[in-house]
């Protein structure tokens, strides 16, 4: 098997991207794909090396992650918006040793110190970038294909950074299996199913697991249409869903606030979309209700993490308010308080077994140990309830997470960071309610003796070293963090 083949199967006149404006039938998408497969196999690249991807939804992306794919090496989708450092590390984390860039990701790439990245043999350049030392994309375009690999279910396509159930950032291990299974265990629920001539609206990043698997994985699986969006506007998108029949919207929560309290969308702008999810992080009640009553439109939350592929449940076809919705066909779910099942109504973590479970972590034996039992459950940090029927409400995070328009962000990784800083001597950082984001980064800032800081000393020394939606919005100095009596901050107390 390879998740490549995801493509190969649907009529060459059907419409797989649109990009602006623009459409690409499937038999022009493949072409390049092969092509660029080909390219990178003359590059010396194999089954098994790290290829990073770094661009925003766009042709790049989608043809450079095909051919990765399809040479049976690992595609690592990485952030563009990410300021330098943060993909030097990343990039070092995984040995990667070929990287695409996108056209949006050129300056940070430039930057790169190649010292940090011994690994780092291939930069592969959009057209037009100034890149020194890097091969044009034109260039591999223009090589011969090879055979798509043959890989087992159990092969990593892809790593993926992401918070974890437990410690700083790190790369989830998704097997060719597991991703496509989880298309199957999707596609398996008659109400969610997505049809060939359904058009999806593509602005969730490509990079994050929601956008990758539940938008590109099963729309290109399914021979649907996929509208890819770089930048959510919430006007020009009402906009766009019209104008190319977007059937399918899936989007994090700030999405659907935005849409539902932004004045002016008229009651007909949804009137097309036949199927309307939210992920990611928890969907308010009150946009939901306002969606369908200024919009007739029913938003469906799910539930899913990047250690499961990502979906685990879905409330589509039987929507509860507030409701997470009943696990997928093939999906296990328990709910464990003290290492045994919660009783009915009683709150328990959520654990999650099935195929679509990943395999560990990369290079982190200690990290997927904590994260999967020996039997192969799946500890997910997320407590919920259940229902007579099955369905599931989530009612609280037993992990330090906080989600910021639906990315995770790990707090130990912010505070690292933090103290860089020469004039940092103590740091915690926690998660604070947000009414545009969900959830926002707060930090307590402990100074050095004798140092003077400023909040926006602050904000500007964490933008050259992390995303942007990782640096705090709101910094607090004090003199002092609370602390347990093993010496630990008690971040409930700061929340």
């Amino acid at each position: 098997m390879n998740l490549a083949r995801i493509v190969e199967d649907h009529p060459d006149e059907a419409v797989a991207l649109i990009n602006r404006g623009v459409p690409t039938t499937y038999g022009d998408l493949r072409g390049p794909v092969d092509a660029l497969r080909g390219g990178l196999a003359e590059l010396g690249l194999e089954p098994g090396n790290r290829v990073a991807i770094v661009a925003a939804n766009n042709p790049y992306f989608v043809v450079a992650y095909l051919a990765v794919l399809g040479l049976g090496a690992v595609a690592v989708p990485l952030n563009p918006t990410s300021p330098t450092a943060e993909l030097s590390r990343e990039l070092a984390a995984v040995g990667a040793r070929a990287l695409v860039v996108g056209p949006q990701a050129v300056d940070p790439i430039r930057g790169l110190d190649r010292r940090a990245v011994p690994d780092l043999e291939h930069l592969i350049a959009p057209p037009g970038a100034d890149l020194p030392g890097a091969t044009p994309l034109e260039t591999l375009l223009a090589a011969a294909p090879v055979p798509v690999a043959d890989r087992e279910p159990g092969d990593v396509a892809v790593l993926i950074f992401t918070a974890g159930t437990a410690g700083a950032p790190k790369a989830a291990m998704l097997t060719h299996g597991n991703l496509r299974v989880n298309i199957d265990q999707v596609q398996s629920v008659p109400e969610r199913r997505i049809r060939p001539d359904d058009v999806f609206f593509g602005v969730l990043p490509l990079f994050h697991i929601f956008g990758l698997n539940v938008v590109l994985g099963i729309g290109l699986a399914a021979g649907a249409s996929i509208l890819l969006v770089e930048r959510f506007d919430p006007s020009s998108a009402v906009t766009s869903i019209k104008e190319h029949g977007v059937t399918v919207v899936p989007g994090a929560p700030p999405m659907w606030t935005a849409w539902a309290t932004m004045p002016g969308i008229p009651p007909d702008a949804f009137a097309g979309v036949r199927l309307a999810t939210s992920g990611a992080s928890k969907l308010p009640e009150e946009t939901a209700a306002a969606m369908e009553r200024r919009f007739g439109l029913v938003v469906s939350e799910g539930y899913g993490l990047t250690e499961a592929s990502p979906v685990v449940t879905t409330s589509v076809g039987g929507n509860k308010a507030g409701s997470i919705g009943r696990p997928l066909p093939g999906v296990d779910v328990r709910l464990v308080e003290d290492g045994e099942d919660a009783l009915l109504g009683d709150a328990g973590e959520i654990w999650v077994r099935g195929p679509n479970v990943f395999a560990g972590y990369w290079g982190d034996a200690e990290a997927t140990a904590s994260a999967l039992t020996p039997d192969g459950w799946l500890r997910t940090g997320d407590v919920a309830v259940a229902d007579d029927d099955g369905n599931l409400w989530i009612v609280d995070r037993w992990k330090d997470l906080i989600i910021v328009s639906g990315f995770n962000v790990y707090p130990a990784e912010v505070e690292a960071v933090l103290l860089e800083h020469p004039g940092i001597a103590a740091v915690a950082v926690v998660g604070v309610d947000s009414p545009y984001s969900g959830e926002a980064v707060k930090a307590y800032v402990v100074p050095e003796p004798g140092h003077a800081l400023e909040e926006d000393e602050i904000a500007d020394f964490c933008a050259t070293r992390l995303a942007r939606y990782k640096c705090p919005t709101k910094v607090m100095f004090v003199d002092e963090l609370p602390q347990g009596l093993g010496g630990k901050v008690l971040r409930r107390q700061l929340r």
